[in-house]
Protein backbone atom coordinates (compact mmCIF):
# COMPACT_ATOMS: atom_id res chain seq x y z
CA UNK A 1 0.00 0.00 0.00
CA UNK A 2 1.36 3.80 -0.90
CA UNK A 3 2.35 5.23 1.81
CA UNK A 4 1.00 9.39 1.28
CA UNK A 5 2.76 12.42 3.25
CA UNK A 6 0.22 14.49 5.39
CA UNK A 7 0.38 17.29 8.31
CA UNK A 8 -0.27 15.45 11.22
CA UNK A 9 0.35 18.76 13.68
CA UNK A 10 1.62 21.89 14.24
CA UNK A 11 2.72 23.90 17.37
CA UNK A 12 4.80 26.83 17.34
CA UNK A 13 6.59 28.75 20.03
CA UNK A 14 7.22 32.93 20.88
CA UNK A 15 10.19 34.59 22.59
CA UNK A 16 8.78 36.59 25.73
CA UNK A 17 10.23 40.12 24.46
CA UNK A 18 7.80 42.25 22.53
CA UNK A 19 8.35 45.24 20.41
CA UNK A 20 5.14 47.21 20.11
CA UNK A 21 4.43 49.81 18.25
CA UNK A 22 4.71 52.24 21.10
CA UNK A 23 8.23 51.22 21.01
CA UNK A 24 8.98 52.42 17.81
CA UNK A 25 7.00 55.39 18.01
CA UNK A 26 8.93 56.78 20.37
CA UNK A 27 12.31 55.69 19.07
CA UNK A 28 11.04 57.36 15.42
CA UNK A 29 9.53 60.36 16.47
CA UNK A 30 8.39 60.86 12.28
CA UNK A 31 6.79 57.15 12.49
CA UNK A 32 3.50 57.39 14.38
CA UNK A 33 1.72 54.44 15.65
CA UNK A 34 -0.96 54.91 13.13
CA UNK A 35 1.24 55.03 10.21
CA UNK A 36 3.04 51.78 11.31
CA UNK A 37 0.13 50.08 11.48
CA UNK A 38 -1.57 51.74 7.93
CA UNK A 39 2.05 50.84 6.45
CA UNK A 40 2.35 46.82 7.56
CA UNK A 41 -0.95 46.21 9.58
CA UNK A 42 1.50 44.83 12.55
CA UNK A 43 0.48 46.09 16.15
CA UNK A 44 3.74 44.47 17.91
CA UNK A 45 6.32 41.57 16.79
CA UNK A 46 8.34 39.25 19.56
CA UNK A 47 11.94 39.59 19.59
CA UNK A 48 14.51 36.90 21.03
CA UNK A 49 16.54 37.37 23.72
CA UNK A 50 20.34 38.43 24.15
CA UNK A 51 21.54 35.22 24.69
CA UNK A 52 18.57 33.29 22.57
CA UNK A 53 19.23 31.96 19.00
CA UNK A 54 17.66 30.48 16.88
CA UNK A 55 18.43 26.77 18.14
CA UNK A 56 17.17 27.59 21.11
CA UNK A 57 13.89 27.86 19.86
CA UNK A 58 13.81 25.38 17.69
CA UNK A 59 14.39 23.19 20.78
CA UNK A 60 11.58 24.78 22.55
CA UNK A 61 9.07 24.65 19.78
CA UNK A 62 9.92 20.81 19.64
CA UNK A 63 9.92 20.13 23.17
CA UNK A 64 6.42 22.19 23.18
CA UNK A 65 4.98 20.45 20.04
CA UNK A 66 5.90 16.80 21.91
CA UNK A 67 4.17 18.12 25.10
CA UNK A 68 1.13 19.72 23.57
CA UNK A 69 0.17 16.90 21.00
CA UNK A 70 1.36 13.83 23.30
CA UNK A 71 3.39 12.48 20.68
CA UNK A 72 6.08 10.27 21.06
CA UNK A 73 9.54 11.64 20.49
CA UNK A 74 11.02 7.86 19.54
CA UNK A 75 8.96 7.73 16.59
CA UNK A 76 10.48 10.82 15.05
CA UNK A 77 12.67 9.52 12.15
CA UNK A 78 14.26 12.63 10.30
CA UNK A 79 15.01 16.29 11.16
CA UNK A 80 14.36 19.04 8.92
CA UNK A 81 15.24 22.73 10.16
CA UNK A 82 15.10 25.73 7.90
CA UNK A 83 16.61 28.85 9.65
CA UNK A 84 18.73 31.75 8.27
CA UNK A 85 20.09 32.39 11.61
CA UNK A 86 22.02 29.03 12.59
CA UNK A 87 24.09 28.39 15.31
CA UNK A 88 27.19 27.65 13.58
CA UNK A 89 28.94 27.82 10.43
CA UNK A 90 29.15 24.52 10.95
CA UNK A 91 28.13 22.06 11.82
CA UNK A 92 24.26 21.80 10.50
CA UNK A 93 22.14 22.74 13.72
CA UNK A 94 20.02 20.50 12.95
CA UNK A 95 22.36 17.71 14.02
CA UNK A 96 22.66 19.54 17.78
CA UNK A 97 18.50 20.25 17.48
CA UNK A 98 18.56 16.25 17.40
CA UNK A 99 20.87 16.16 20.65
CA UNK A 100 19.33 18.87 22.61
CA UNK A 101 16.00 17.32 22.08
CA UNK A 102 17.03 13.44 23.05
CA UNK A 103 15.86 12.31 19.88
CA UNK A 104 16.51 9.23 18.55
CA UNK A 105 19.98 9.07 16.45
CA UNK A 106 18.85 7.27 13.79
CA UNK A 107 17.28 10.01 12.63
CA UNK A 108 18.51 11.74 9.63
CA UNK A 109 18.88 15.73 10.24
CA UNK A 110 19.74 18.71 8.06
CA UNK A 111 19.05 22.35 7.14
CA UNK A 112 17.48 24.31 4.79
CA UNK A 113 18.99 27.43 4.14
CA UNK A 114 16.01 29.50 3.07
CA UNK A 115 13.60 32.89 4.07
CA UNK A 116 9.78 33.10 3.47
CA UNK A 117 9.81 30.22 0.65
CA UNK A 118 11.36 27.62 3.22
CA UNK A 119 8.04 26.09 4.38
CA UNK A 120 6.80 25.30 0.56
CA UNK A 121 10.17 23.75 0.27
CA UNK A 122 10.62 22.27 3.49
CA UNK A 123 6.86 20.01 2.84
CA UNK A 124 8.21 19.36 -0.94
CA UNK A 125 11.57 17.56 0.64
CA UNK A 126 9.41 15.93 3.70
CA UNK A 127 6.56 14.16 1.44
CA UNK A 128 9.65 13.01 -1.13
CA UNK A 129 11.33 11.44 2.20
CA UNK A 130 7.72 9.92 3.17
CA UNK A 131 5.99 8.86 -0.02
CA UNK A 132 9.59 6.93 -0.63
CA UNK A 133 9.68 5.49 2.42
CA UNK A 134 12.92 7.02 3.77
CA UNK A 135 10.97 8.39 6.68
CA UNK A 136 7.67 7.67 8.91
CA UNK A 137 7.30 11.10 11.13
CA UNK A 138 9.48 13.78 9.96
CA UNK A 139 9.97 17.13 12.34
CA UNK A 140 10.25 20.15 10.15
CA UNK A 141 11.42 22.85 12.04
CA UNK A 142 11.39 26.84 10.87
CA UNK A 143 13.19 28.84 13.33
CA UNK A 144 14.83 32.57 12.31
CA UNK A 145 16.17 35.48 14.75
CA UNK A 146 16.25 37.96 11.80
CA UNK A 147 16.15 40.94 14.50
CA UNK A 148 19.73 40.03 15.51
CA UNK A 149 20.93 41.40 11.88
CA UNK A 150 18.52 44.18 12.21
CA UNK A 151 20.19 47.47 13.02
CA UNK A 152 18.46 49.06 15.70
CA UNK A 153 17.84 52.29 13.74
CA UNK A 154 16.22 50.80 11.00
CA UNK A 155 12.96 51.71 10.69
CA UNK A 156 12.47 49.57 7.08
CA UNK A 157 12.87 46.48 8.26
CA UNK A 158 12.81 47.20 12.31
CA UNK A 159 8.93 47.34 11.84
CA UNK A 160 8.12 44.65 9.79
CA UNK A 161 10.11 41.30 11.40
CA UNK A 162 9.21 39.40 14.43
CA UNK A 163 11.31 36.04 15.36
CA UNK A 164 9.44 32.74 16.26
CA UNK A 165 9.48 29.25 15.26
CA UNK A 166 7.42 26.25 14.43
CA UNK A 167 7.36 22.81 14.36
CA UNK A 168 5.14 20.57 11.60
CA UNK A 169 4.86 16.89 11.78
CA UNK A 170 4.57 15.09 8.37
CA UNK A 171 4.02 11.81 8.81
CA UNK A 172 3.27 8.61 6.49
CA UNK A 173 -0.09 7.85 5.73
CA UNK A 174 -1.30 4.60 4.34
CA UNK A 175 -3.95 5.83 1.45
CA UNK A 176 -5.76 2.73 -0.27
CA UNK A 177 -7.36 5.78 -2.57
CA UNK A 178 -4.15 6.50 -4.60
CA UNK A 179 -5.84 9.78 -5.86
CA UNK A 180 -6.11 11.43 -2.65
CA UNK A 181 -2.93 13.61 -2.44
CA UNK A 182 -2.19 15.15 1.46
CA UNK A 183 0.37 17.47 0.28
CA UNK A 184 1.11 18.82 -3.41
CA UNK A 185 2.04 19.24 -6.19
CA UNK A 186 4.52 21.57 -5.83
CA UNK A 187 5.67 24.65 -7.82
CA UNK A 188 8.59 26.36 -7.48
CA UNK A 189 10.62 29.34 -8.88
CA UNK A 190 14.07 31.03 -8.22
CA UNK A 191 15.54 34.35 -9.71
CA UNK A 192 19.20 34.52 -7.92
CA UNK A 193 19.42 38.13 -9.79
CA UNK A 194 17.65 39.67 -7.10
CA UNK A 195 19.75 38.06 -4.27
CA UNK A 196 21.06 41.62 -3.39
CA UNK A 197 17.89 43.41 -2.80
CA UNK A 198 17.12 41.00 0.74
CA UNK A 199 20.40 40.57 1.80
CA UNK A 200 22.92 40.42 4.98
CA UNK A 201 25.66 41.21 2.56
CA UNK A 202 28.69 40.79 5.01
CA UNK A 203 29.36 38.40 7.69
CA UNK A 204 30.04 35.27 5.00
CA UNK A 205 32.89 33.39 3.44
CA UNK A 206 32.66 36.26 0.30
CA UNK A 207 32.86 39.29 2.72
CA UNK A 208 33.68 38.13 5.98
CA UNK A 209 33.30 40.24 9.02
CA UNK A 210 36.00 43.32 9.55
CA UNK A 211 36.33 46.66 10.90
CA UNK A 212 34.61 47.99 7.74
CA UNK A 213 32.05 46.14 7.13
CA UNK A 214 30.80 47.10 10.95
CA UNK A 215 30.62 51.00 9.53
CA UNK A 216 27.24 52.18 10.15
CA UNK A 217 25.89 54.65 7.27
CA UNK A 218 22.37 56.68 6.55
CA UNK A 219 20.07 55.79 4.03
CA UNK A 220 18.26 58.67 1.99
CA UNK A 221 15.40 57.77 4.16
CA UNK A 222 17.44 58.01 7.33
CA UNK A 223 17.88 54.40 8.07
CA UNK A 224 21.11 53.28 9.79
CA UNK A 225 22.48 50.62 8.99
CA UNK A 226 25.92 48.77 8.53
CA UNK A 227 26.73 46.16 5.65
CA UNK A 228 26.52 43.44 8.34
CA UNK A 229 23.11 43.98 8.97
CA UNK A 230 20.11 42.85 7.06
CA UNK A 231 19.33 45.29 4.27
CA UNK A 232 16.17 45.13 2.30
CA UNK A 233 15.05 47.24 -0.86
CA UNK A 234 11.33 47.22 -0.25
CA UNK A 235 10.32 49.03 -3.02
CA UNK A 236 11.87 45.93 -5.33
CA UNK A 237 10.84 42.92 -3.42
CA UNK A 238 6.86 44.39 -3.33
CA UNK A 239 7.66 44.63 -7.14
CA UNK A 240 8.95 40.76 -7.18
CA UNK A 241 5.99 39.78 -4.81
CA UNK A 242 3.52 41.32 -7.24
CA UNK A 243 4.93 39.88 -10.12
CA UNK A 244 5.90 36.18 -9.40
CA UNK A 245 3.22 34.96 -7.17
CA UNK A 246 0.06 35.70 -9.09
CA UNK A 247 1.50 33.59 -11.83
CA UNK A 248 2.45 31.40 -9.33
CA UNK A 249 -0.96 30.76 -8.06
CA UNK A 250 -2.46 30.43 -11.55
CA UNK A 251 0.24 28.13 -12.38
CA UNK A 252 -0.39 26.15 -9.22
CA UNK A 253 -4.18 26.05 -9.88
CA UNK A 254 -3.48 25.03 -13.75
CA UNK A 255 -1.71 22.28 -12.80
CA UNK A 256 -3.76 20.70 -9.62
CA UNK A 257 -6.98 20.91 -12.32
CA UNK A 258 -8.41 22.93 -9.36
CA UNK A 259 -10.42 26.42 -9.87
CA UNK A 260 -10.61 28.80 -6.80
CA UNK A 261 -14.32 28.10 -6.19
CA UNK A 262 -12.32 24.64 -5.22
CA UNK A 263 -10.03 26.12 -2.48
CA UNK A 264 -11.54 27.08 0.95
CA UNK A 265 -8.70 28.66 2.23
CA UNK A 266 -5.71 30.72 0.73
CA UNK A 267 -2.33 31.31 3.05
CA UNK A 268 0.39 33.32 1.46
CA UNK A 269 3.39 34.26 3.15
CA UNK A 270 2.28 37.20 5.94
CA UNK A 271 5.09 39.63 5.08
CA UNK A 272 2.76 42.38 5.88
CA UNK A 273 -0.87 44.06 5.42
CA UNK A 274 0.35 46.01 2.49
CA UNK A 275 1.90 42.80 0.47
CA UNK A 276 -1.29 40.68 1.39
CA UNK A 277 -3.50 43.58 0.24
CA UNK A 278 -1.89 44.20 -2.68
CA UNK A 279 -1.45 40.96 -3.92
CA UNK A 280 -5.41 40.15 -3.07
CA UNK A 281 -5.87 42.88 -5.88
CA UNK A 282 -4.22 41.35 -8.45
CA UNK A 283 -5.43 37.98 -7.60
CA UNK A 284 -8.93 38.89 -6.87
CA UNK A 285 -9.34 36.46 -4.31
CA UNK A 286 -12.14 37.25 -1.85
CA UNK A 287 -11.20 38.10 1.80
CA UNK A 288 -13.24 35.83 3.34
CA UNK A 289 -10.64 32.73 1.69
CA UNK A 290 -7.59 34.49 2.81
CA UNK A 291 -6.13 33.51 6.26
CA UNK A 292 -4.06 36.16 7.85
CA UNK A 293 -1.83 36.12 11.12
CA UNK A 294 0.81 39.04 11.62
CA UNK A 295 -0.35 41.58 13.47
CA UNK A 296 0.59 40.27 16.94
CA UNK A 297 4.12 38.45 15.94
CA UNK A 298 5.02 41.01 12.82
CA UNK A 299 6.50 38.92 9.66
CA UNK A 300 7.83 35.91 11.18
CA UNK A 301 9.73 34.72 7.62
CA UNK A 302 9.38 30.72 7.31
CA UNK A 303 7.31 30.68 10.21
CA UNK A 304 4.55 32.65 8.99
CA UNK A 305 2.71 30.08 7.20
CA UNK A 306 2.82 27.13 9.51
CA UNK A 307 1.64 30.05 12.51
CA UNK A 308 -1.69 31.05 10.55
CA UNK A 309 -2.55 27.34 9.84
CA UNK A 310 -2.00 26.52 13.52
CA UNK A 311 -4.36 29.67 14.56
CA UNK A 312 -7.15 28.47 11.67
CA UNK A 313 -7.28 25.29 12.91
CA UNK A 314 -7.59 26.44 16.71
CA UNK A 315 -10.33 28.98 15.49
CA UNK A 316 -12.16 26.33 13.49
CA UNK A 317 -12.03 27.51 10.47
CA UNK A 318 -10.31 24.37 9.09
CA UNK A 319 -11.92 21.32 8.84
CA UNK A 320 -11.09 17.56 7.35
CA UNK A 321 -10.47 17.95 3.46
CA UNK A 322 -10.11 21.32 4.09
CA UNK A 323 -8.30 22.00 0.77
CA UNK A 324 -5.64 25.19 1.33
CA UNK A 325 -3.64 26.95 -1.27
CA UNK A 326 -0.34 28.18 0.53
CA UNK A 327 2.26 30.47 -1.27
CA UNK A 328 5.81 31.45 0.05
CA UNK A 329 8.20 34.16 -1.49
CA UNK A 330 11.20 35.94 -0.46
CA UNK A 331 15.08 36.59 0.15
CA UNK A 332 16.60 34.47 -2.99
CA UNK A 333 14.36 35.38 -4.75
CA UNK A 334 12.89 32.08 -3.89
CA UNK A 335 9.63 31.33 -4.49
CA UNK A 336 6.91 27.99 -3.91
CA UNK A 337 3.65 27.12 -3.56
CA UNK A 338 1.67 24.20 -2.95
CA UNK A 339 -2.19 22.48 -2.04
CA UNK A 340 -2.43 21.01 1.20
CA UNK A 341 -5.70 18.54 2.05
CA UNK A 342 -6.36 19.59 5.66
CA UNK A 343 -6.35 15.98 7.76
CA UNK A 344 -7.80 16.01 11.19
Amino acid sequence: MRKKAYIKAISYYLPDSTLTNDDLASQYPEWSVEKIVSKTGIIERRVAAAGETSLDMAVSVVERFIEEHDFDRNKIDFIILCTQSPEYLLPSSACILQSRTKLPINVGAFDINLGCSGYIYGLGVAKGLVETGQAKNIMFVTSDTYSKYIHLKDKSVRTIFGDAAAATLVSAKDESDDSTEYLGPFEYGTDGCGAENLIVPHGGAKHPKSERSSIEVKDENGNIRSSENLYMNGAEVFTFSLNRVPKLLQSLLEVTGLEEKDIDYFVFHQANKFILDSIKMCTNLPENKLLRYYENIGNTVSSSIPIALYEANKSGKLFHDSMIGVIGFGAGYSWGGTMIRWHS
